[in-house]
C-alpha cells in the first residue's frame, strides 16, 4: 500500500481524500526534524505546509519517495533541485489559497491605514483617542503591487473597487495584460517613489530576498506604508524598522 506522511497541520478533507483512494496516511504535525530523518524512508508521498523544511539530508534518506506535496503556494521550504536530482516530484498549490491571502492583505492595508491596533490598545487602556487615530482614506491613493501572479491580480482588483490607483512591477507579465487589468506596469526604481502603499507577493528566492532594504526605502514617498502577506525575508525587517524610526515608513 502507497504510504503518504502529512508533517503539518492540515483540515481533516485532506487526510479523507487520500483514505478514499486507498492511500494510507500518517497524520504527524509535531513531527521534529530528527524524526522526520529517522521515519521519511517508510513513505512514498510527503505533504507540508510551511512548518516542515524539507532539506537535502531529509531527500536524501527517502528511500520510496515520489512525491513532495505542498499544502500553499511558496515551495521555498523544499530544496527543490535536490528532488530533481533524484527524481521527485514537488507540487503545490498556488491557487487554494489565493482569494484569503488577497482578503487578508486588504485587512491589513485597511488595518495600518486606520490604526486599528493601535486605536484598539487605546481603547482597552480606558481612552478614547478618537482624533489621534483617524487615519487616512485609501481613495485616490496609489498602491503599487510587486508581484502580478494569482495573489497580486485579485488584491488589485479589490484595490480598485477603494478607488486606489494600481501600479506593478512583474517580469513576467506582459504591458497588453497589465493594461487588461488596468494596471500601470513600472520598473522598480519608477515604482519607489509615486506609491502610497506598497504590497508584495513574489516567492522568495535569490532574486526577491531583501527586496524591500533600506537603500529601496530611501527612494520610497515619505510615509510609504508596507504590507507583506508573502515570505518575510522579501522585506529586510532591521532595514524597515530604521525607516519607520526615520519618518520615511508611516507603518508596516
Amino acid at each position: 500500500m502507497i504510504k503518504v506522511l502529512i508533517s503539518d497541520k492540515v483540515d481533516k478533507t485532506a487526510i479523507e481524500i487520500f483514505e478514499k483512494a486507498g492511500i494510507e496516511v500518517d497524520y504527524n504535525p509535531e513531527i521534529t526534524p530528527e524524526e522526520l530523518l529517522e521515519v521519511i524512508k517508510n513513505y512514498d508521498g510527503l505533504v507540508v505546509r510551511s512548518r516542515t523544511k524539507v532539506t537535502k539530508e531529509v531527500i536524501e534518506r527517502a528511500e520510496k519517495l515520489k512525491v513532495i506535496g505542498r499544502a500553499g503556494a511558496g515551495v521555498d521550504n523544499i530544496d527543490i533541485q535536490a528532488a530533481t536530482l533524484k527524481g521527485i516530484i514537488v507540487m503545490n498549490t498556488p491557487g487554494g489559497n489565493t482569494i484569503s491571502t488577497a482578503e487578508h492583505t486588504m485587512a491589513m492595508i485597511m488595518a495600518v491605514s486606520r490604526n486599528i491596533p493601535q486605536a484598539h490598545m487605546s481603547l482597552i487602556e480606558g481612552r478614547w483617542d478618537r482624533k489621534k487615530y483617524a487615519g487616512r482614506e485609501l481613495y485616490g491613493k496609489t498602491l503599487a503591487v510587486i508581484g502580478l501572479g494569482n495573489v497580486g491580480k485579485v488584491v488589485a482588483q479589490r484595490a480598485k473597487a477603494f478607488g486606489m490607483k494600481i501600479i506593478g512591477y512583474d517580469p513576467y507579465i506582459s504591458q497588453e495584460l497589465a493594461q487588461s487589468l488596468e494596471i500601470e506596469l513600472l520598473s522598480l526604481d519608477e515604482i519607489w517613489p509615486k506609491a502610497d502603499y506598497i504590497t508584495v507577493h513574489t516567492p522568495l528566492n535569490d532574486q526577491t530576498r531583501n527586496l524591500i532594504n533600506y537603500d529601496v526605502l530611501k527612494k520610497c514617498k515619505k510615509g510609504v506604508y508596507i504590507i507583506n502577506c508573502a515570505r518575510g525575508g522579501i522585506v529586510n525587517e532591521e532595514d524597515l524598522v530604521k525607516a519607520i524610526d526615520e519618518g520615511i515608513v508611516a507603518g508596516a
